[in-house]
């Protein structure tokens, strides 16, 4: 077992566990959006950024390993500041019409939106902006809503074990992209996991006869 403190709480934890883990372990909430705990943590979305003592720059507590002895804090001025600033970035290139989105009031961004009392956007600029793909009978893909966290394309590969979708392009134009292999995986992947709404079941009766019930 490995013994750490985090925010001056004692918490024990087993070897190769992350911070974020042996946060959750002793009750202490760090703030994440890409992170799920059923595929391997990347550190996408920059949210759950720690303090470690001895270290100048702040860690993504998903994938820094705890050591013995290591001193945590999850919260202070700069913590706050950091991730305010990353949540402001994903909001700049996001479509916030929240009040007619699914997700209104169950979405983590959005609720992190309020968190840090973002209530407007200062980095105005170019934003992706591609039209809604719908080609798939069940599924209406919404990039607008996408924050490229990662998680369908995980979940999908490693989970499910199918690949169904995947990130499509590079820089700027990134977008995430089910792919025509298995529709229906590229749905569950894409709808069920997702911290916000980038993709949404879609009313096509004519194009259900047929299938049989999942």
């Amino acid at each position: 077992m490995i013994n750490l403190t985090i925010d001056n709480k004692a918490v024990s934890v087993t070897e190769g566990s992350a911070i974020l883990d042996a946060a959750k372990a002793c009750g202490v909430k760090i703030p994440y959006l890409c992170n799920y705990s059923l595929v391997k943590p990347t550190g996408a979305c920059r949210i759950c950024l720690v303090q470690v003592e001895g270290n100048p720059k702040l860690m993504a507590s998903c994938t820094t390993p705890v050591t013995e002895g290591m001193s945590v804090i999850t919260d202070s001025p700069e913590i706050h500041k950091a991730r305010r600033f990353v949540v402001e970035l994903l909001l700049s290139d996001h479509d916030c019409r929240c009040i007619t989105c699914e997700k209104d009031g169950v979405c983590k961004l959005q609720a992190l939106a309020y968190q840090y009392g973002i209530d407007d956007n200062r980095f105005d600029g170019e934003k992706r902006t591609y039209k809604n793909e719908a080609d798939n009978a069940f599924l209406e893909h919404d990039h607008g809503k996408c924050i490229l966290c990662g998680r369908c394309v995980r979940v999908c590969e490693e989970v499910q074990a199918v690949g169904a979708v995947d990130f499509s392009r590079r820089g700027f134009p990134l977008k995430s992209q089910p792919l025509s292999i298995n529709r229906w995986t590229a749905f569950f992947a894409a709808h069920a996991f997702m911290p916000v709404l980038p993709a949404r079941l879609i009313p096509r009766l004519p194009a259900l006869r047929g299938v049989p019930p999942i």
